[in-house]
């Protein structure tokens, strides 16, 4: 093993020479001597793409920068997960497959000048044309692919299918630690098919109008310790997932064996994210001690009849939040990625268990506390023939904007939009829910109202805003229900309304 420092060999820091080649070069050379550490000294590394090795140490310095170019046609085509399939798309910027023993660390910083690719994506968006050789190359590739036909993914008529900063596929033992990444094109920082990751004191920034920029993406990964990281992101801030549809359901490997902690997130439209791409499964999630500011939801599961797989054996534990507009979020109707030609995804009606049929269960939310939650204290929707199974609040305390002017919005994505503003929780499709020592103050209507559920349990579910003509629990199609605590006794036939 040996120390590299890049400046020594031919690397150059000053903000205008291309080290592509002297970089990856260094790259090789350790590769061919069994690994080492390769150190970048402050300074401005201009690169374009690069493929890690096994056994390698990228250390940047304080004041050390990698400079992604964002000229599209040097990122030639890679075999990936892309948004959930199993496709060719544009190579990821810092790219690493097949490797054991990957570590980058320092104080430096990772950028991927994503301002370029998100411009493109802003015109297919707005319905405007885009092509290239490499797009035409892609094309070619993909043409086998008919799966993502039937999806919303605004790129894939295209095929301009961005890359993220940093993609690590099929590795282990990988360790990322103190560096800033940020400007991705896509996903900022992409783990799939990787095992016993640690991550450790992380910077993950992307602007709030990166298109598809959420922080971390951890994709059919086993075995992952996330802590002391902070993230400042576009789209969700960290998001666990497994592969989307019949093509994740056929390779088939979960998420699982994943522990959060003494995290920050800042915006972005979720803290922590459960799918929705989770075909391979997601279980053993915990996450604790964790802050999330001005998120659009808090902790977010999501799922639809397209996926299959399962969401279960998920801990949350000591959070707090703060101005989101909904703290908790479990959505088995969720909108997106569904054939909406096809009327058994949208229709409110049961139908028929099959293989697309999500799975979510065992749920716990312990210890959480939200202030000026804008749309809703919570929001919980299931399947009618797949309810939302064993779900525990305990000592749950949320608290919405009681501002005369803040905007509220949608909970959750589900198949009809449902506009908020300051509610309590909905629940719609639930078998078996306790709720212990949860108090909600809602700025209008019931703290907690539920619909076409069963099994349920509130022990001290409480508030502090009563409202007239508003019960603190509703409950309508409400099955074996079950309440106790000081205001249930004390307000009697005013607290609960049954229909």
């Amino acid at each position: 093993m040996f120390d590299y420092v890049v400046t020594d060999y031919g690397v150059v820091g000053d903000d205008s020479t291309d080290n592509t080649h002297a970089i990856q070069d260094l790259i090789e050379q350790c590769a061919q001597t069994g690994g080492g550490t390769i150190y970048f000294p402050p300074g401005i590394y201009r690169t374009g793409p690069i493929k890690l090795c096994s056994y390698l140490t990228l250390n940047l310095a304080a004041g050390a920068k990698l400079l992604f170019d964002d000229s599209f046609d040097r990122y030639q085509p890679v075999y990936t997960r892309w948004s959930g399939y199993q496709c060719y798309a544009f190579s990821p910027l810092l790219f690493g497959e097949n490797l054991e023993y990957v570590s980058i660390k320092g104080e430096g910083v990772i950028d991927g000048q994503g301002q370029s690719w998100w411009k493109i994506y802003h015109l297919l968006k707005q319905g405007k044309g885009y092509q290239s050789s490499m797009t035409d190359q892609m094309a070619h590739l993909n043409q086998n692919m008919t799966e993502p036909n039937e999806t919303n993914l605004v790129e894939w008529p295209s095929q301009f299918l961005r890359p993220p900063l940093l993609q690590l596929k099929n590795c282990q033992y990988i360790k990322l630690e103190g560096i800033t990444l940020q400007n991705s094109p896509f996903w900022n920082t992409h783990l799939v098919y990787c095992q016993h990751v640690m991550l450790n004191q992380l910077q993950i920034f992307n602007p709030s109008n990166t298109p598809n920029g959420d922080g971390l993406d951890v994709d059919s990964c086993q075995h992952v310790t996330i802590t002391n990281c902070h993230f400042d992101v576009g789209d969700d801030c960290i998001a666990i997932k497994s592969g989307i549809n019949q093509d994740g359901r056929d390779i088939g490997i979960p998420s699982e064996n994943i522990a959060i902690s003494n995290c920050t997130m800042l915006h972005g439209h979720g803290g922590v994210v459960l799918g929705s791409e989770n075909s391979g499964g997601i279980k053993n999630i915990a996450i604790s001690n964790c802050i999330f500011i001005g998120t659009d939801r808090g902790i977010r599961i999501k799922t639809n009849r397209a996926r299959g797989g399962y969401i279960k054996q998920m801990l949350a534990n000591n959070i707090v939040m703060e101005d989101c507009l909904c703290p908790i979020a479990v959505n088995a109707f969720y909108r997106y990625g569904v054939n909406l030609d096809d009327p058994l995804m949208t229709t409110p009606e049961p139908v028929p268990v099959t293989e697309k049929t999500p799975i979510i269960a065992d749920l716990k939310f312990n210890h959480i506390l939200a202030k000026k939650v804008r749309a809703a204290a919570g929001f919980i929707y299931g399947l009618p023939e797949m309810p939302i199974k064993n779900l525990t609040l305990h000592d749950v305390t949320l608290e919405l904007d009681l501002t005369e002017d803040v905007e509220g919005g949608e909970p959750d994505m589900v198949k009809e939009e449902l506009y908020m503003a300051g509610e309590g929780i909905y629940g719609q499709y639930i078998e078996g829910l306790i709720a212990d020592q949860v108090q909600i103050n809602t700025k209008s209507g019931p703290a907690l109202q539920l619909y076409q559920s069963n099994d349920i349990v509130l022990k001290d579910v409480q508030t502090q805003q009563l409202h007239k003509d508003a019960p603190i629990v509703y409950v309508k199609a409400v099955e074996h229900l079950s309440i106790e605590g000081r205001q249930y006794r004390q307000l009697d036939d005013t607290y609960l309304k049954r229909e």
